[in-house]
């Protein structure tokens, strides 16, 4: 008849014990008290201030605001020590592809320089066209001269530029002349002989420009021209131009 009231008491202490030590592994670690701080306060005499004159009543300032108390500061949050633990996760390995490298490289080709172009040749000057001879008039027979007649004299008859050529040769342009673009005029005087050729010892240049430029070249155009035939020597002036066209 004991043993079931101690069977129940013994019972009832083993779930008293059970539920105590579930109640310890569940409940949170009370904060550790913070250690107190011992204050020394030295304490050290202070001379004694006279005392105040008595202020009157209606003299003395009024007392000043008392501050606001501050409110209180929030409890720290209960630290919970939890014993379990997330794995990390583990990331799959990425393959990279190989990507092969290209180590040949192209050979490297010289390339010559180009080529200096090639003067252009020098237009040669056109020529003017020759005029075309008038029918000359059929001589008149001369008269017998006079026994008492004077000798025709041989000095030339200056004709100045009236002289009719029957044939004209164009002066060669100098290629020094052509190479630096430049362009002028020669006044050549001559003496014509009376069948219309020109005496080539005649030939001088009056005037020019540039001087010593065209000058040779126009004598030896001028000693191949062609004037009409008359009666005695006549001293004529041409003008040659040079341009270049």
């Amino acid at each position: 008849m004991m043993r079931l009231p101690i069977s129940l008491v013994a019972g009832t202490a083993l779930a008293l014990g059970l539920f105590w030590l579930l109640a310890l592994l569940v409940a949170p670690p009370e904060a550790e008290p913070e250690p107190r701080q011992e204050l020394t306060m030295a304490l050290a005499e202070v001379p004694a201030e006279p005392a105040p004159e008595p202020v009157p009543a209606a003299a003395a300032p009024p007392p000043p605001p008392s501050a606001p108390t501050p409110p209180p500061e929030p409890a720290p949050a209960p630290s919970v020590d939890s014993a379990i633990a997330l794995p990390e996760p583990e990331l799959p390995p990425m393959d990279m592809p190989e990507v092969p490298l290209d180590e040949t490289l192209p050979d490297l080709v010289e390339t010559p320089p180009d080529p200096e172009p090639e003067p252009r040749p020098d237009p040669e000057p056109t020529p003017e066209p020759a005029p075309e001879p008038s029918p000359e008039p059929a001589p008149e027979p001369a008269a017998a001269p006079a026994a008492s007649a004077e000798p025709v004299s041989r000095e030339p008859v200056d004709v100045g530029r009236s002289a009719q050529a029957t044939r004209r040769v164009p002066p060669e342009y100098p290629s020094r002349a052509r190479r630096r673009g430049l362009e002028g005029h020669v006044v050549v005087q001559f003496i014509i002989a009376s069948d219309g050729r020109v005496e080539p010892g005649s030939i001088e240049v009056v005037e020019a420009s540039p001087r010593g430029v065209f000058d040779r070249v126009a004598r030896r155009a001028i000693a191949d021209w062609q004037f009409v035939a008359a009666e005695g020597r006549r001293r004529a002036r041409q003008r040659l131009e040079f341009q270049l066209r």
